[in-house]
């Protein structure tokens, strides 16, 4: 697939009078102007920022109302539930809020939603449930600003809730006694992109406040919180960089034996925003995806070791049983595109029978990457309705898309990259039809994904003191990608697939300068370049660590031949 790379225009007097005063290298300095931070204020809270800089927890709207009904709720010793969602971000968000309140001498329940069963969000089946527990008070998090219906029927039931969400709000507020979300159209805080489980760590800040606890009693939990942040793919600027920074150092010695316990198991040796990621995410993420979510908040609240080993083995398990799946589904996916040729059209539609409903979104991200298409993937059960998950990508409205296919779709909802979909398979010929005319209208066969570049660097200029330095530039992820650089004019010292064909290994020369590269997932390019020849190339630095030795090494993005 063709990509295109667009470099970012130089400002050299900028970069050198951020070099000079703050005394960062070059690279840094460039990274910085790059994305903008030029001020000294933003430099100093994006490279080291510290626990003064948190906004104040009351500037979010309803904040006041909902603190005060939680210390009634502990001194009264009312029976409390809350209400969280299947993934990182909501089972994080239940661990912190239940463990600060425990700490508080309230007991409290908690319930989360079988993900196969129930679905998402508040339900007044499971609304009943909490009811008849006996329970007073309901707080959401990650969950709830939707839930209109839900919450006047838990209001008609007797029973008070307390709203924590980061999800856009509708027209309407649910009528609770207490709706936190700085998404709020008159909301006055000044960030609004924290995830579910960063606004419960600004409700347990508000409380702690408000009955004069030390910082540590809320701050101790900042590991669990940064996993939540960073595994929700919110951008990590602003008070989400301050979370995740901080957080990032708490993990290394958390007292959370399920949290050290899943880190050990997922076997990397650096606690980073990569580990989190693509270690810790995927285990947590595989319980809620398997229906067994459950499992996943049991190990981060226990304190029995024992208990948290058999958990683990639970996690890994799931994760096992998950890839598994997806790869299975993916395979079939895979083979009805080709069959098919729908990677000639300008989306890729396909169905089949009783795929796995939690992993078919994670297969429908696969292929939208892979394609740079939209897709959408329904699994049909025996009644002939197809519910499934749908992928975007730039440029592409997807929730508008469907919109304009509503008489072929039963139900939908989501947001212009992701959606969730139902489709009777009667009607699944004629949305795929409808849905293709759509695409082709907008000519999604000429958007092209686009690979922008930090600097254009020459090999002879890197060593290991500069790589290490864009470690500062940690926590990478969504709102702070790890910088790529653009090599020109390399030659091509030696060539190798790796894994079966599924990646690229390469060292590259420039004179007499040498450095190895690896390409994931690019071990077809093999077949198209030889030793000798001078290409461009655009990737990441990193320090590779083999049998005790490193060296510096490009993680390849992309590749193309010199001019």
């Amino acid at each position: 697939m063709n990509k295109k790379w667009e470099i970012y225009e130089t400002n050299e007097s900028k970069i050198n009078e951020i070099q000079e005063k703050y005394e960062l290298n070059k690279l840094l300095a460039t990274i910085l102007v790059n994305r903008n931070i030029v001020k000294k204020e933003d430099i100093r809270l994006f490279l080291k920022p510290t626990r003064e800089d948190f906004h104040d927890p009351f500037l979010i709207t309803d904040m006041k109302k909902a603190v005060k009904r939680i210390i009634k709720a502990i001194q009264n010793q009312e029976k409390v539930t809350i209400y969280g969602d299947y993934d990182v971000d909501g089972i994080t968000s239940i661990t912190v809020l239940k463990s600060f309140l425990q700490d508080r001498g309230l007991e409290v329940e908690s319930y989360i939603p079988n993900r196969l069963e129930e679905g998402y969000g508040l339900n007044k089946k499971a609304i009943g449930k909490i009811v008849n527990s006996g329970c007073q008070l309901m707080i959401t998090v990650d969950c709830g600003i939707s839930a209109i219906e839900e919450i006047a029927y838990a209001n008609s039931l007797g029973i008070e809730t307390i709203v924590t969400d980061h999800h856009e709000p509708g027209n309407e507020l649910p009528h609770a006694m207490s709706v936190i979300d700085n998404k709020r159209k008159d909301s006055s805080y000044p960030f609004r992109e924290l995830a579910g489980v960063g606004v419960v760590f600004k409700l347990i800040q508000a409380i702690g406040i408000t009955l004069g606890l030390k910082e540590e009693e809320y701050l101790k939990y900042l590991d669990i919180v940064c996993v939540g942040t960073i595994s929700d793919i919110v951008p990590l600027v602003d008070e989400n960089r301050v979370i995740a920074k901080l957080g990032l150092l708490l993990i290394h010695q958390t007292k959370n034996i399920g949290l050290r316990s899943i880190i050990n198991s997922s076997g990397y040796q650096k606690i980073d925003s990569n580990s989190i990621s693509f270690g810790i995410a995927p285990r947590i993420n595989a319980c809620g995806r398997m229906g067994k979510a459950e499992e996943a908040l049991e190990l981060l609240l226990s304190k029995n070791i024992n208990h948290v080993n058999e958990l683990t083995k639970k996690l890994n398990e799931h994760n096992r049983v998950r890839q598994e799946t997806e790869k299975s589904i993916f395979e079939n996916v895979m083979k009805q595109i080709h069959e098919e040729h729908l990677e000639e059209g300008n989306s890729i539609i396909v169905g089949g029978e009783n795929w796995h409903h939690g992993v078919i979104g994670i297969v429908s991200s696969k292929i939208t990457e892979m394609y740079f298409k939209p897709s959408i993937l329904l699994s049909f059960e025996e009644d002939g309705i197809g519910k499934g998950s749908g992928r975007s990508i730039p440029g592409f409205d997807l929730h508008e898309a469907l919109m304009k296919c509503s008489d072929t779709v039963e139900k939908f909802g989501g947001h212009s990259m992701a959606v969730g979909i139902t489709v009777r398979k009667d009607n699944f010929l004629k949305f795929r039809k409808k849905f293709e005319q759509i695409a082709s209208e907008i000519h999604i066969d000429e958007f092209v994904p686009v690979i922008q570049i930090d600097a254009k660097i020459d090999i002879r200029d890197i060593n290991k003191e500069m790589v290490e330095s864009l470690k500062q530039l940690e926590p990478f992820g969504e709102g702070n990608l790890m910088p790529v650089f653009m090599f020109k004019n390399l030659k091509i010292d030696s060539i190798r697939a790796l894994s079966e064909g599924k990646h690229l290994k390469l060292t590259l020369k420039d004179n007499n300068t040498i450095i190895n590269a690896i390409g994931f997932n690019l071990g077809h390019l093999v077949e198209e370049y030889r030793i000798g020849d001078k290409i461009d190339v655009v990737g990441v630095l990193e320090i590779n660590s083999f049998n005790g030795a490193e060296s510096l090494q490009i993680n390849i993005k992309d590749v193309m031949k010199s001019l």
